[in-house]
Formats: structure tokens, C-alpha cells, sequence
């Protein structure tokens, strides 16, 4: 299982890095497109939508999608655009306060029109922030600094709990959870960022830590809602997209939190 899941996801790097560094801007938002159509297709699985429903669903998705990309090419360089604002607001309220809250009060939501809704509060903003993060400079290293960030983090959790994990995180949502791969992700990530600031030059910078450590925070956060979304669907994975990783929604779990996030928190610093 392990080789299978380093050999899917060395392909899937070099699949994304190149479409990263090498895509225009029209055909990149293509590809965000497919992203956010896949990821609204295992969704519709995990809330129990059937047929004409799902159908709708992902029609629905679609349209709502492109009028993100026509308001991103239309005001991608206007920073105090207030619908970019709101939908990057609209996420960081769902994953700061509403995320917590449902892990905190157990809420079994097992409306298939509610996870609908969130369903959209997880993939348009993360849609958005990877058309607006890979915009920000002419080489897309913001958005490529944020997605190393939660796969070093993702990486080092992995194998710390592997190695040291014995103290449950989140038993009754992912019992292969651990505090210490939490831990192991949150030394992972500041070593990440320690490196970052040593070959850009930005020893001084050092809320960079911060962010780091609170993007950890938010990655799994997303880990552990997708998680518990799957355990109400009653499924192991969102999908069979990947060998050995399951679903497109099981890769980017994590991104769907902190992406939105780091967008918003770049967008105000711009802005302000």
C-alpha cells in the first residue's frame, strides 16, 4: 500500500507541478475547473445523492464555478473586489467557528440539501484560491509555498504517528489519528518554513511561523471534517480516483482549509 501510495502521489506531483509552472492562464483554469467538478461528483456520493440529483448537482456546481472564473478574470486585479472578500470570509467562518462547533456539540447532519451547501463552502473558495494564489506574482510561489506547507505537514504526520503514535486525536471520527503526528506535522512545517525563509532570504520574517503553525492547525482540521463526513456516509474513502489514496476529496482535504484562508490573509495584506 505504501509503495503504491508514493508512486501515485510522485506522479501526481510531477503532473501538477508542471501544469503549476508551464499552463496558461485560460488552461489552468481549466484544470481548477475539473478539480472543483471531481471533488462536487465524490461530494454528491458522500451526501447520498442519487441520479437526477446528483445530475443537478453537478450542473449546478459548474455554473456556479464559472461565474467565479469570469469574476476572476474580469476583477483578478481589482484587491478590494468585495465578492473575492466574502467568499474567503464565508470559508474562514466555516472552518474557525462552524468546523470546532460540530466537533464540539457532535452534530450528525444527515440532510442531503445542507451538505450541498457545504459541500459548495469547501470547493468554491478552494477553487478560488488556487486560481487567485497562483495569480498573485508571475511564478506561482505563493500558492506553491501554501501547498508544500500542508504536504510536508501531511508527510510528517504520517509518519511520526506511524512511528510514535499512541495518544488518539479524534478516535470516534479518525481513530489512525494521533497528537504526536500532529506534533510531527507541526516540527515538519516549521522546519519547512525555517527553509523557506533561508533560501528567500526572509530571515527577519518570522510570523511566518505563525502562519505556519496555524495552517497546520486548519489542515487538520480539513483531514478530520472530511473524516467525519465519511464515517456519516458510511465509506472509507470519497473515492477510487487514486490508487492507494482513494479520492480526489482525500488528497486535498487539508487544502480545502487553509487554501481559502492563506488567500484571504494575502488579499487583506494587499488590500490594506
Amino acid at each position: 500500500m505504501l509503495k503504491q501510495r508514493v508512486i501515485t502521489a510522485v506522479i501526481l506531483a510531477i503532473l501538477f507541478l508542471t501544469a503549476l509552472f508551464t499552463f496558461s492562464s485560460s488552461l489552468w483554469a481549466l484544470l481548477v475547473t475539473l478539480i472543483v467538478l471531481q471533488g462536487a461528483w465524490e461530494w454528491s456520493k458522500l451526501a447520498q445523492m442519487r441520479g437526477f440529483i446528483a445530475v443537478a448537482y453537478m450542473a449546478v456546481t459548474l455554473i456556479l464555478f464559472l461565474a467565479i472564473l469570469m469574476m476572476h478574470f474580469v476583477f483578478h486585479s481589482h484587491l478590494k473586489d468585495p465578492i473575492q472578500i466574502l467568499i474567503y470570509v464565508v470559508a474562514a467562518v466555516f472552518w474557525l467557528i462552524l468546523v470546532p462547533a460540530w466537533f464540539k456539540y457532535g452534530w450528525n447532519i444527515r440532510n442531503t440539501w445542507l451538505l450541498a451547501l457545504l459541500g459548495w463552502i469547501l470547493l468554491m473558495p478552494t477553487g478560488m484560491a488556487l486560481l487567485g494564489l497562483r495569480a498573485v506574482s508571475p511564478q506561482p510561489w505563493w500558492l506553491l509555498g501554501v501547498m508544500g506547507l500542508v504536504w510536508v505537514a501531511d508527510i510528517s504526520a504520517y509518519f511520526v504517528g506511524r512511528m510514535f503514535g499512541k495518544n488518539k486525536l479524534a478516535p470516534r471520527i479518525s481513530p489512525g489519528k494521533t497528537w504526536e503526528g500532529v506534533a510531527g506535522a507541526m516540527v515538519g512545517a516549521i522546519v519547512y518554513v525555517f527553509w523557506i525563509m533561508s533560501v528567500s532570504g526572509q530571515s527577519q520574517r518570522y510570523s511566518l511561523i505563525l502562519f505556519a503553525i496555524v495552517g497546520v492547525a486548519l489542515s487538520v482540521l480539513g483531514d478530520l471534517f472530511e473524516s467525519a463526513v465519511k464515517r456519516l456516509a458510511g465509506v472509507k474513502d470519497s473515492g477510487t480516483l487514486l490508487p492507494g489514496h482513494g479520492g480526489l476529496l482525500d488528497r486535498i482535504d487539508a487544502l480545502t482549509s487553509t487554501l481559502p484562508l492563506a488567500a484571504l490573509v494575502l488579499l487583506l495584506m494587499k488590500v490594506t
